[in-house]
C-alpha cells in the first residue's frame, strides 16, 4: 500500500502522481491510500511513486498490508478486475470498429491496440473474462490485416473460408 499526500498547489505534481498510479492499476482504498498486490515489482513501483511525492514536497510511505477480512481483499481484487474489464471492453470495441477501416488504417490500429493490450496486461493482476474477448477481437483484426497483405501481395482476395478468388 502507498499512503501519500501532496500539497494542493501546484497541481501539476498531484496530476502526475495520479496518472502514474492509474497507469500502475492501483486500487483506491481511501483518499491518499492505494494498494497493489504484493510482489517485488509492485513494491518497487510504489516506492518510486513515494520518492516522487516526497521530491514534490509531499509525504509518502509504502506499507505491506493484509486485509483482516477476506471480503475486503476480494472487494479490492474485484474493483481492480472491473477496471481492467472496462479497458478490455474498450480495446475489443476499437478492434471491431477497425475492421471497417481502410487497410493502412487497420494496420496502424492493430499495432496501436497491441501496445494498449500490453499496457493493460501489465496492470492486470486479476484477469477478467473480458480479457479473452479482447484477445479474440485483436486476433480477428490481425487476420483482417493479414488478408489485406495477401491481397496486396497476390492481387487476389481470400473469402471467409480461406478460399482464394
Amino acid at each position: 500500500m502507498l499512503s501519500h499526500r501532496l500539497p494542493r498547489e501546484p497541481s501539476t505534481p498531484r496530476i502526475a502522481v495520479w496518472r502514474r498510479l492509474k497507469k500502475l492499476g492501483v486500487a483506491q482504498v481511501a483518499d491518499g491510500l492505494v494498494a497493489l498486490p504484493a510482489d517485488a515489482r509492485t513494491r518497487e513501483q510504489l516506492e518510486w511513486v513515494a520518492e516522487e511525492v516526497v521530491e514534490h514536497g509531499g509525504d509518502a510511505s509504502v506499507w505491506m498490508a493484509r486485509p483482516t477480512a477476506h471480503a475486503h481483499g476480494r472487494r479490492l481484487a474485484a474493483a481492480m478486475a472491473a477496471a481492467r474489464a472496462q479497458e478490455y471492453v474498450a480495446l475489443a470495441e476499437a478492434a471491431v470498429a477497425a475492421l471497417d477501416a481502410a487497410p493502412t488504417e487497420r494496420r496502424r490500429t492493430l499495432e496501436r491496440l497491441r501496445r494498449v493490450r500490453r499496457e493493460i496486461a501489465r496492470r492486470d493482476f486479476f484477469p477478467p473474462p473480458e480479457r479473452e474477448h479482447a484477445a479474440r477481437a485483436l486476433d480477428d483484426l490481425a487476420e483482417g490485416v493479414a488478408d489485406d497483405e495477401a491481397v496486396v501481395a497476390t492481387g487476389r482476395v481470400r473469402t471467409e473460408r480461406g478460399a482464394v478468388s
